[in-house]
């Protein structure tokens, strides 16, 4: 149980620092969540009405495929096997790693149209931009050890994303502060982050 709250707190507490740090970078998407939660006068939403929110969900898509909370998952093999397309051999006990990081970058499952390097959550907003390879998104890991607090993960930073932009606006503290840039430990955490807050 206590690493099962450890694990929820890093990860969910990385995400947000991310989420700060995209949206103090990009307030037009700032004004499009506002302008999404504005169809809403009840300051305390339903869980119906959050998961309403579709834009809000291409946002927080986009930002677990560009900054995914941990960079990867590793998996050991139960019998011996073969790379498909490569032909590299793979033995028994062996550890595989699978990069989230990279899946998220990969032009074979995602469209060019957006930088891939970019914080762009239109991308999800159709289809055609994504080539529907659910593999090349799981920021959760797959499977049946695929993270167990995915959904309370997911609806948390939803809930958290909502209640920030009903009452603040992230501003961009300057390049010195607010450069971002990866310092990874037990999580993928922005290494640099400085933003102005404004009581909305």
């Amino acid at each position: 149980m206590l690493a099962f709250l450890a694990a929820g707190y890093a990860t969910t507490s990385t995400a947000l620092s991310w989420f700060i740090y995209y949206m103090s970078k990009n307030p037009e998407i700032q004004k499009k969540i506002k302008q999404e939660l504005s169809q809403y006068n009840d300051q305390h939403l339903s869980i119906e009405q959050i998961d309403s929110l579709h834009y809000l969900d291409c946002v927080l898509h986009e930002l677990l495929r560009l900054v995914s909370p941990t960079l990867g998952t590793a998996r050991t093999l139960i019998i011996d096997d073969q790379l498909p397309k490569s032909g590299v051999q793979l033995k028994q006990g062996q550890s595989v790693l699978i990069s989230f990081y990279s899946l998220a970058r990969d032009k074979r499952y995602w469209s060019d149209f957006y930088d891939l390097n970019q914080f762009h959550p239109e991308r999800f907003l159709n289809d055609s931009e994504h080539k529907n390879n659910l593999s090349a998104l799981m920021p959760f890991g797959g499977g049946h050890r695929q993270c167990m607090g995915q959904d309370l993960a997911r609806i948390e930073l939803k809930i958290i994303f909502t209640r920030l932009m009903q009452f603040v606006t992230f501003g961009d503290g300057g390049p010195e502060l607010n450069a971002g840039g990866y310092d990874v430990a037990e999580t993928n955490k922005p290494r640099k982050i400085g933003v102005t807050i404004t009581f909305d």
